[in-house]
Formats: structure tokens, sequence, C-alpha cells
């Protein structure tokens, strides 16, 4: 039986794994939460690349993984290209698949991205667009605040409510679409939509439809079982983790790579 590794800064990556079992429902997943340095948002990009591959080296080497998937824009931006070159599996990530599914739905092409610092930083999303379209439009809002609330659980009152609205309305209004450029973020979607009336695109479907095409549906089993693996509080990741992929995690073991 194969095993699916995903990986993300923390709890947001969860968003992925919910799009991975829908797609995988045979094969074996394991699950990594970097949340004892989450946010990678605010951190350097050498810092950044270097623990993910503090991550991705335990999955594939330690735990030999058949395939991985890159759960975080930031990692995405500052680490595939090395994954890429460096393991013999295949590496999928978020952006590229946000990119083109966005493309297919804005109307007038001016599409939107929120994201975190790094993200913004790195510029990721702009270059993705515009290597595939240069008419279009992109207008980036980076949102500082918003992946250490999701992972100390949001709450939804007036402070969190304006800080959404803070974000949002940073957006031209002629943007048709919005690219969720943090895999947090879907977590929050729903509050997002208060302030965001066009369409909104969570990468996270079309990077495990992307992580079929290239290694196909998995032999049926009866059995298949996921592992999660936090390397800070197991408590805080569980409780939001299950509230979003709707299930029970029966187990998290904590490592500290």
């Amino acid at each position: 039986m194969r095993t699916i590794g995903v990986f993300d800064s923390g709890v947001g990556g969860v968003s992925v794994l919910k799009e991975i079992l829908k797609e995988f429902p045979y094969d074996n997943i394991i699950y990594f939460g970097d949340s004892l340095h989450a946010p990678y948002g605010d951190r350097e990009i050498e810092e950044i690349r270097t623990l993910c591959l503090k991550v991705s080296d335990f999955l594939v080497y330690k735990k030999n993984v058949d395939a991985l998937v890159i759960a975080c824009n930031t990692a995405t931006g500052a680490a595939m290209d090395i994954m890429t070159n460096k393991y013999s599996i295949p590496v999928v990530g978020v952006v590229e698949n946000g990119v083109k599914e966005a493309i297919k739905l804005t109307k007038n092409k001016r599409l939107g991205v929120i994201a975190t610092p790094a993200t913004i930083k790195m510029n990721i999303y702009s270059k993705s667009f515009y290597a595939l379209d240069k008419s279009i439009s992109v207008y980036q809002v980076q949102c500082p605040l918003f992946v250490r609330m999701i992972e100390e659980g949001w709450n939804d009152n007036l402070e969190s409510d304006n800080l959404v609205k803070e974000y949002i309305t940073q957006l031209p209004k002629e943007v048709d679409t919005l690219v969720l450029g943090c895999t947090h973020y879907p977590l929050i979607e729903k509050y997002i939509k208060r302030y965001f009336k066009g369409t909104i695109v969570d990468p996270a479907k079309q990077t495990a439809k992307s992580l079929k095409n290239m290694i196909g549906e998995g032999e049926y089993s009866k059995s298949p079982k996921i592992d999660f693996f936090v390397s800070g509080d197991c408590d805080k990741f569980k409780k939001i983790a299950q509230e979003f992929l709707g299930t029970r995690i029966d187990s998290i073991e904590k490592t500290i790579l």
C-alpha cells in the first residue's frame, strides 16, 4: 500500500489533507504539522527552507513516503524546486494549482491573493500568474496575523471580524476572484466571505487532483490509516483539525526535528 506524506507549518494543511482523503481513500497518509515553528510566513526565506527540508527528509527518508504534498504556500515557494530535484518521488505544491484554477474562473482578469508576508515577499503568485497570462492584474494583500490566530483557535468576535475586514477591504473592488494563498485560510473562509462577494479559490482541491493525475488511484484497501506528527501543542492541533476535518483523530505523536 502506498503512503502519501503531507506537511504544513501547522494545522492549516488539514485543508489540503481533507481533499487528499477524498481523492485517495485507499492510501496511507502521514501528516506533519510543524506548529512549533509556525507561522513560517513571518520567517526569512533561508530559515523557512531549512525547516521545510527537515520535515521533508523525515517524511521521505524516515517514513518512506511514496509522494510528497507541500500543503503550505510559503513552503512551496521556498523549497519546492529543491525538493523536486532532491527526491525521486513525486512532489506537489499548492501555488501553481491555485493559479490555474483562478485563471479558469475569473471573468475580468482582476485577481486577488491574500497570503503570509513571506509568500507575498517571494512574489510567487504574481510570477505564476504572469507566466500563464500576462494580461492578468494581480493584487496581493499580506495577512500577517491570520495564521497565529488560527493556530491558537479562531474566535469569531469583533476583533477578528475587524481584522478580516481590514485585510479584505484592501483589495480593489474590481477583483472578482480571490485566491486563498495560505492553507490556513480555508479554515476561516466563511468569515472572509462576509467581505468578499466574488469567487474564492481554495488551491487544496486542485492540488489533490494534480497528485492523482501524477500517481493514479491507489489499490483497494480495507484499512488505510492516517498518522499525525506535530512539533507543537498536540491538544490544540487536535481540537482544530478535528473540527475542520469532521472526523475524530485518535492519536498524534509529538515529534521535534
